[in-house]
Order: structure tokens, then C-alpha cells, then sequence
């Protein structure tokens, strides 16, 4: 039998296994800045974009818009459980937003705006405690119902699509 300490979550935990599947299907080897990222000697805590509690045991934050990011967003996303901050915006990440995304129930501020995301993003519906969320600038052809964040008082900024090109639709969709 192959002896494997990815596995093993004391040795390595899985939110350092989130993050390594988050680098490798965003093909990190090309990002414009990936310090740290990968280097078995340093906390992933330590990698550029991660921000973890005070504990250094959780990540909280994950930041790297405008860094170069491609292929697609993965489901193992959804095992940085206590995440509050993801912004991803200004890269070129394809494919659908993966419905873990939706499960990742600290979330409060979800930047995913300007890549090239399809499909649909209903599954963010249930982020009760988001407080922004920017999708624009994707080819998502559904979008969360907007009714569930406008009952969120704590809601400080929506902006979902676009009204005009580039777009999924035929038609621009009517911005009211």
C-alpha cells in the first residue's frame, strides 16, 4: 500500500488540501503572484490571498482578484467552511459556479465578477449572511432570486448582471 499523508488531517489539513485543489484547477503555476503557494514549509495561512482567524486553523478570507486565475472553480471550494471573504474577480475562471459555493454558510462577501463563470447561480440563494455579492460580467443564464437578499437588512451591495454585452442572453436582459 502507497504510503499518502495527504490524507491525513493532522499532518495535512483539509483546508490546505482545499486550497491546493483550488491552485492546481486554477492553474496556479501561471497566477501573476502565487508567494508561498504549495511550499511545504510554510502555513497555508501564509500563501498570498489567504487571510485565517486568529487560531490560524481556519481560512477566513481568500483574495486573489486581478492575479491571473484560469481553468474552473472546483467543488473541494466548499471545505473552507468558515470562509467570510472570497474574491476572485478580474481572472478568467470558466465553468459553472460549483453548488458547495452556495453551502458555505459564512460567507458574506462574494466577488466572482468579471471571469467567464456559466450557467447558473441559483445555488447562492442560501448565503443568508452575504452582505455583497457581485456576479457581473460572467455568462450566467440564471440568477439567484434577488427577493431572498433584499429581506437581508445586512445586504450593502448587488450588482448580479449586466445590462448590455458581453452576455449569455440574446437580448439584454431589462435592468429595472
Amino acid at each position: 500500500k502507497e504510503f499518502d499523508l495527504a490524507n491525513d488531517t493532522q499532518l495535512c489539513p483539509v483546508e490546505r488540501n482545499a486550497l491546493s485543489d483550488f491552485y492546481n484547477s486554477t492553474k496556479g503555476a501561471e497566477w501573476t503572484d502565487r508567494t508561498n503557494w504549495l511550499d511545504e514549509y510554510t502555513r497555508y495561512c501564509d500563501w498570498k490571498g489567504v487571510t485565517c482567524d486568529d487560531d490560524k486553523q481556519h481560512v477566513t478570507n481568500l483574495t486573489l482578484a486581478n492575479n491571473g486565475l484560469s481553468g474552473r472553480l472546483r467543488e473541494s471550494i466548499g471545505n473552507l467552511t468558515s470562509i467570510k471573504v472570497l474574491d476572485l474577480s478580474d481572472n478568467d475562471i470558466k465553468g459553472s459556479i460549483p453548488a458547495e459555493v452556495g453551502q458555505l454558510s459564512e460567507l458574506t462577501y462574494l466577488r466572482l465578477s468579471y471571469n467567464a463563470f456559466t450557467g447558473t447561480a441559483e445555488c447562492l440563494e442560501e448565503l443568508t449572511k452575504l452582505q455583497l455579492l457581485h456576479l457581473n460580467s460572467n455568462r450566467i443564464t440564471e440568477m439567484p432570486n434577488m427577493t431572498q437578499f433584499n429581506k437581508n437588512e445586512n445586504m450593502k451591495s448587488a450588482f448580479v448582471t449586466d445590462c448590455g454585452v458581453p452576455s449569455a442572453f440574446n437580448e439584454a436582459p431589462k435592468c429595472e
